[in-house]
């Protein structure tokens, strides 16, 4: 049964183009395209055309989704298998006409891949030396053989996922590239993709939420949405937690002492993220199926953060500490960390390098939009990302000026690669900024703004909706698992001018954003 609550909180890579873009005519075809004929086609292409896919003989190409445009055109994403084995960093998409001819092809990989996939080192002799880098305190090691594509000289590397038994934070789950050949860590980075403070604790106000009645109890869980719901942790860090239920369908008091306030925050800000993307473009849910997905609260003992993981497709909470930082259950966390989950069944960028500063970025971006669609009045959208998860108001992160948090990058460099991914994001915070306010002295819902640019130019923006969109079509259309902030740039402008025209004003503002950055 659906019923409505009331609750209640207080404020504390680059395409290569191959035909000319498809015309209206070409939509009228014997039959719709469906996502099957979409995949033979794309499929059949890699046949006919393998040196446009960098393709190998010993390639092989699954379907790891679709998108159809209106007219028919559409957008094959296909993850690449060397030898049986997965290739990271070597997935592509096939961009196809209403007709089914091949358009264009995105992919970070130019060349076929020749190298061994005979492993000098054993798996146990890898998880070991796995272990060892996360310091040797772990409760389970797998591994499976993959190849490492990303860099100029793609490498045969057993990939490890270890589970640490006292985590520092998330869920504990870290990947773990090692060589095959020589033993050496490649790279790690987290399951868990935090937001680092990003959010705001007990912070929505009185609002209105879908709930589920279950015999006489009501239950913390949306009909409405997919089933999004909310456990309760209750400070622990393993397992899935206890569903909130409710005799009487109020939920919370605004105060920290009641257990129900901080899953107010959560669950609201589930059901705001899926409208928004729903409203927006169409997307149902985080993997675009209409399934929902679920919250743990009130996760670890004075966990200062947040995340989103894979494993459990789930959000987690942590109450902060107490001292500088309150509850991270915030409207714009949650819009970060749903993005993530967005992230993950499209792009699927790599949590590491420039590839996880542009993950990163699209969820600061997305929890912002996601923060100024729901209008609330007591968390008003704006551009500064956990402006109210410390005591003091201080943001985490600026995106109008990203350095002024003195550890972001507001200019693209060399160097970009090589900072965590919080802080490589502020290329692309400052270049979706600008994009969608523009450089200079600006001020929104009240909050005065001023974006400087890297190459001393002015920019005009042309709009949240309009920035949003492009930002959007280019994660889920254009960008693949090893996208760089040079592909990052080449992949907007191709959603611009799908969405707006290579000739138009937004396609020109795109070009002048990156530009404005550093990123040519």
């Amino acid at each position: 049964m659906r019923t409505r609550a009331i609750v209640t909180a207080t404020t504390l890579v680059a395409s290569v183009a191959l035909a000319s873009p498809a015309t209206a005519r070409e939509a009228a075809g014997p039959a719709p395209v469906t996502p099957a004929l979409a995949v033979d086609r794309a499929t059949s292409a890699v046949a006919k055309q393998a040196a446009l896919f960098a393709a190998s003989p010993a390639d092989t190409f699954s379907d790891r989704g679709v998108i159809i445009e209106k007219n028919g055109a559409s957008h094959v994403r296909l993850n690449r298998a060397y030898r049986g084995l997965p290739v990271i960093s070597g997935d592509v998409i096939a961009h196809l006409t209403p007709t089914g001819a091949l358009n264009a092809v995105t992919s970070t990989q130019t060349r076929p891949l020749t190298l061994s996939a005979a492993p000098a080192l054993t798996a146990a002799k890898a998880t070991s030396a796995a272990a060892k880098a996360l310091g040797g305190k772990n409760a389970g090691v797998t591994a499976t053989l993959a190849v490492d594509a990303r860099a100029a000289t793609p490498v045969l590397v057993w990939r490890t996922v270890v589970t640490v038994t006292d985590p520092a934070g998330g869920d504990g789950v870290t990947h773990v590239l090692v060589n095959a050949q020589t033993g050496t860590v490649v790279d790690k980075w987290a399951e868990v993709q935090t937001v680092e403070g990003s959010g705001s604790g007990y912070s929505v106000g009185t609002v209105t939420l879908d709930t589920t009645k279950s015999g006489s109890t009501y239950q913390l869980k949306d009909p409405v949405r997919g089933g999004n719901y909310t456990t309760d942790m209750n400070n622990r860090r393993i397992g899935k937690g206890t569903l909130f239920t409710d005799a009487d369908n109020v939920w919370g008091t605004g105060e920290l002492t009641n257990d129900q306030t901080v899953a107010v925050d959560a669950q609201y800000g589930v059901a705001e993220t899926w409208d928004y993307y729903l409203e927006k473009f169409g997307r149902s849910g985080i993997a675009g199926d209409g399934v929902g997905s679920y919250n743990k609260v009130h996760y670890g003992s004075r966990y200062n953060n947040a995340g989103w993981s894979d494993s459990c497709f789930c959000m987690l909470y942590g109450d902060g500490d107490g001292v500088t930082y309150g509850p991270f259950t915030a409207l714009d966390v949650a819009g970060h960390e749903m993005t993530h989950g967005v992230t993950s069944r499209t792009a699927g960028l790599v949590y590491s390098g420039e590839s996880g500063g542009i993950n990163e970025s699209m969820s600061d971006v997305f929890g912002s939009l996601v923060e100024f669609h729901s209008a609330n009045a007591e968390d008003t959208g704006d551009y500064l990302i956990g402006e109210n998860i410390a005591f003091d108001h201080e943001p985490l992160r600026y995106m109008d000026d990203p350095g002024k948090d003195g550890k972001s990058a507001a200019c693209w460099s060399t160097a970009v690669k090589n900072l965590d991914v919080h802080y490589s994001s502020g290329v692309g915070n400052h270049a979706f900024f600008l994009l969608a306010v523009g450089s200079g002295a600006s001020t929104v819902n009240g909050v005065t703004y001023n974006s400087p640019t890297c190459n001393s130019s002015t920019v005009t923006g042309i709009g949240n909706d309009k920035a949003g969109a492009i930002f959007y079509k280019a994660l889920t259309t254009y960008m693949t698992s090893g996208t760089n902030y040079a592909a990052a740039r080449t992949a907007t402008l191709n959603a611009a001018r799908d969405l707006y025209g290579a000739g138009s004003t937004e396609y020109a503002t795109t070009a002048a954003a990156w530009s404005a950055v550093n990123v040519a």
